[in-house]
């Protein structure tokens, strides 16, 4: 299938690239359809919207940045997206850039949770006031070196 991106014009992706959030992102509620892409900076991914391609939303795995991250989701709202077994939980956090040049932030109050079997997604908000929206990931690699 061909997809037109934000980052990186049109490109080729499978089947197994793309993800359905049926609540769609806060704020983003009306598209549900995406596609993982690589991008040029590993370990980070796009979430590309294969509905409108000016949005796309960088994502990193979470547990990268910081080694005690912990995710309490209640099953009841893990069962929206058919999640059966932890096994098939795949965790991440959006990424924020600024342009102004302040660091770059990772969303550890709102991560993706993304049923790996069916390829269905949803965003939480976890209740947990360890975490933040703006979660500086230069900061966090430096301080989880030191652990």
């Amino acid at each position: 299938m061909e997809l037109v991106t934000k980052a990186r014009g049109k490109i080729e992706i499978s089947e197994d690239q793309l993800l359905e959030i049926p609540e769609g992102l806060f704020g983003f509620e009306d598209y549900t359809k995406f596609a993982l892409v690589d991008s040029e900076y590993e370990p980070f991914l796009w979430l590309q919207s294969t509905e409108e391609k000016n949005l796309a939303f960088l994502i990193v795995d979470p547990f990268l940045i910081c080694h005690d991250y912990e995710t309490d989701i209640d099953d009841e709202l893990l069962s929206k997206i058919d999640i059966k077994k932890p096994e098939d939980i795949i965790i991440m956090t959006i990424v924020t850039v600024p342009k102004d040049g302040s660091p770059i932030t990772a969303n550890f109050m709102g991560p993706l949770v993304i049923n790996k079997e069916n390829k269905k997604c949803m965003q939480v908000i976890l209740n947990d006031n360890r975490w933040t929206t703006k979660v500086n990931i230069i900061e966090a690699l430096n301080s989880k070196g030191d652990a």
